[in-house]
């Protein structure tokens, strides 16, 4: 039986579950090819930075499946996920990626809107008369 690595990340409102086995470097994310899925060649270079600092880019296969917010929160979530799953590879990888600063959760959210406000911050205009 081949061994497979399970990291979660999240980012924003979005979830991503992602599976990191040993291959020859596919990558798929809720059935489609990576870049077919999220579009920008930036997003995916953001999604396959952890491979890159470690040098493994072609021996890892990866298959995500992702739901919740948009593009930009997913990818962050699966460069997270990724990241979670090679840390459990070797404790080498989790030291590397951990100075990299790949093991951090982006912990900013959406600020909720305030009664009274257009937005969170954003006030109604002022008439003064």
């Amino acid at each position: 039986m081949e061994t497979k690595y399970f990291g979660t990340g999240k980012r924003k409102n979005a979830i991503a579950c992602v599976i990191v086995r040993p291959g020859k470097g596919d990558r798929s994310v809720n059935g489609k090819a990576l870049a077919e899925y999220l579009k920008s060649d930036v997003l995916v270079m953001d999604v396959v930075k952890p491979l890159q600092m470690l040098n493994v880019a072609e021996s890892y296969d990866i298959v995500a499946r992702v739901r919740g917010g948009g593009l930009s929160g997913q990818s962050g979530a699966i460069r997270l996920g990724i990241s979670r799953a090679l840390a459990l590879v070797s404790e080498d990888n989790r030291k590397v990626l951990r100075k990299g600063g790949m093991l951090t959760r982006d912990s900013r959210v959406v600020e909720r809107k305030k009664y009274g406000q257009a937005g969170a911050r954003r006030r109604f205009q002022f008439s003064k008369r």
